[in-house]
């Protein structure tokens, strides 16, 4: 199963978080990764965790003021990208030219979606990963897993449907062990989180909590 640690704008410390998910993952021999805010990419990338940025923008070098270049995520360590996360929404047209540019730099891609339809939709465009996330249950506590089950099933029906070599994450109030496996026994490949470990008090424990039925 892979993690995916999502940093949001929290008032975290994503050095903290890195360093925990790093010594974790390297006990308990899953992958684990964490995405933090862009100026942050570098610090992270320091502690040797696998590191994604939260989104990739799809443009090239050149005036793109603001943009999020691709070779520049990855010039700083980025191994991978969130792409169209719920609170990063973009076109089908943006979702396309993103999963280009990763792959002009070399990023592994995850393309978040909300719903079954959405995630044949995205899987179309050859990511990687698609993760579904019902954004009412981001950051609820609630796992969609636990709330919608089917959700899952149907995502992982519909990417299979389309490109079978695309895994599905699964997303939203994931916090515990328990909701890792159930996300597996729903054939997810992974999940994607956020407060679960970016709001704890203690990151490490929260970590080795999520990654002890593994």
């Amino acid at each position: 199963m892979f993690v995916l640690v999502n940093c949001k704008a929290y008032p975290c410390d994503p050095v903290e978080i890195a360093a925990a998910a790093h010594e974790v993952s390297e006990e308990s021999g899953t992958r684990i990764a964490v995405a933090p805010q862009t100026a942050r990419l570098e610090s992270v990338a320091g502690t040797g965790v696998e590191t994604w940025a939260q989104h990739t923008d799809g443009n090239e070098t050149g005036s793109h003021t603001g943009s999020a270049l691709a070779e520049s995520l990855a010039a700083a360590g980025a191994s991978g990208t969130m792409i169209n996360h719920s609170e990063k929404r973009l076109t089908l047209a943006d979702i396309d030219a993103g999963i280009g540019a990763a792959e002009r730099a070399g990023l592994e891609t995850v393309v978040c979606a909300n719903n079954p339809e959405q995630v044949k939709a995205v899987a179309a465009l050859g990511p990687d990963s698609v993760a579904v996330e019902p954004p009412e249950l981001i950051g609820s506590g609630t796992p969609v897993s636990q709330a919608d089950p089917d959700i899952v099933t149907d995502a992982v029906a519909a990417a299979e449907a389309v490109d079978d070599s695309v895994d599905v994450l699964c997303g939203a109030g994931i916090s515990t062990g328990e909701d890792l496996t159930a996300a597996a026994d729903l054939g997810a490949e992974g999940v994607l989180l956020a407060s679960g470990v970016a709001k704890a008090d203690d990151p490490k424990a929260a970590l080795e909590d999520l990654v002890e039925p593994l």
